[in-house]
């Protein structure tokens, strides 16, 4: 397990890139945490971390948003995702064949299609800036 302490975006977006170069092809990153946690400050990390030069949003209505980076990233935001058709709809299931890394956004909606050695990453607010973060499973 990982602990880490962030006093802003900037450290949470440094300690996330820093992960990144440590993460296998076909790593599931579920994310934990309340709105506004950071949970899309940390992808942002993640994808700067791999190469990506997009820019990283919430893919709140998309509900993916793909990234080119190598690996690829494959962000998913699953808050509207209630039942396995929901599910189906997204390609998450595809998505889990192509060797990326999946950064997925209110993943306790769909924690039993997680794959068994998913990395869970929980974003805790300790205030404005502060957020405690977590990070275990896999290889964690």
């Amino acid at each position: 397990m990982l602990c880490y302490t962030s006093h802003s975006p900037a450290e949470t977006e440094a300690f996330a890139a820093e992960l990144a170069q440590k993460l296998p092809r076909g790593t599931v990153l579920a994310f934990r945490g309340g709105l506004g946690a950071g949970k899309t400050t940390f992808t942002r990390g993640l994808a700067r971390g791999l190469g990506s030069e997009s820019e990283v949003s919430s893919p709140t209505f998309a509900l993916v948003h793909e990234y080119e980076s190598n690996p690829p990233l494959y962000h998913f935001d699953m808050y509207r995702i209630s039942t396995m058709d929901d599910l189906y709809s997204t390609g998450f299931f595809d998505y889990l064949e192509n060797g990326g890394i999946l950064a997925i956004e209110w993943s306790e909606n769909i924690e039993a299609a997680l794959p068994e050695d998913t990395v869970y990453v929980t974003i805790r607010q300790d205030g404005p800036e502060t957020r405690t973060i977590l990070v275990e499973g896999g290889a964690f």
